[in-house]
């Protein structure tokens, strides 16, 4: 049985350390049979540049959000923005958004509220919130669970152990998994994987952070998805094949992507 083409289901290829290289990126991605990445948004004018490139490339589809650093810098007025990209084709999801009490780069109350924003965004617009969350789990869990995800959502590059992971199951969040995994200091994060069902799991570089094991420390980029796959399965005791296409099923199950499982 042949292996599926991988998806990285989040990384940031409109940031500038992909602008002297950005298309020999993606033909690595391809070569490594990774043949669709989405960029995610983290302000406005970074969501309006992962909409230009998943224009120009179809292997590349795009989501439009604040990331919580950018709560403070974030101008109301520039709400219609988003709206307008959530309406665009290749657009298939809100955020990136969430809580970041680790940094505290902007106030607590101001990402609360923003966040809640998304969150109520994503029920009208029918799109899937992809959730950010360092040292904010209950704060987060309490605002996804009063609010609720009807269209779906994902906690990007998980980081919790096996109660955070549970909470997030009980949920209904899918759960993302990124080169953090295959860092054996990891241990709550590696112990929680398999926890994770099948049918919830998903994989990603966040690209250009978080490089995996054996590329750690360098730039990140989504050919590596490849190696964080197949940890995830070691962890689990499945096959690469396995994790492969289940993570496929479910990332174009969760953003609504026109491709073949």
């Amino acid at each position: 049985m042949s292996s599926p083409a991988l998806i990285d289901s989040h990384a940031h290829l409109d940031f500038d350390r992909f602008d002297e290289d950005r298309l020999e990126v993606l033909a690595r991605a391809q070569a490594a049979h990774v043949d669709t990445i989405i960029s995610i948004g983290i302000d406005v004018a970074s969501s309006l540049n992962a909409n230009k490139l998943a224009t120009e490339h179809d292997m590349i589809f795009s989501t439009a959000g604040i990331h919580p650093h950018q709560a403070e810098a974030f101008q109301d007025t520039d709400w219609g923005q988003l709206e307008a990209l959530w309406a665009q084709d290749k657009v298939r999801g809100v955020g990136e958004t969430g809580l970041d009490y680790y940094y505290d780069y902007a106030d607590q109350a101001r990402q609360r509220t923003l966040f809640r924003r998304h969150l109520e965004a994503a029920g009208t617009v029918g799109l899937p919130v992809i959730v950010h969350i360092r040292d904010a789990f209950d704060d987060a869990f309490a605002l996804l669970a009063e609010v609720g995800v009807p269209a779906g959502g994902i906690v990007h590059c998980f980081t919790g152990g096996p109660e955070e992971c549970a909470r997030a199951l009980d949920l209904g969040m899918y759960i993302s998994l990124s080169g953090i995994v295959t860092f054996k200091s990891a241990k709550g994060l590696r112990e929680a994987v398999s926890m994770i069902p099948l049918e919830r799991l998903l994989v990603e570089t966040d690209s250009p952070f978080l490089a995996p094991v054996p590329h750690r420390g360098k730039r990140n980029e989504p050919a590596f998805v490849v190696e964080t796959t197949k940890v995830v399965a070691e962890l689990r005791g499945q096959s690469f094949e396995e994790i492969a296409r289940a993570a496929r099923e479910n990332t174009i199950q969760v953003f609504g992507l026109p491709l073949q499982a």
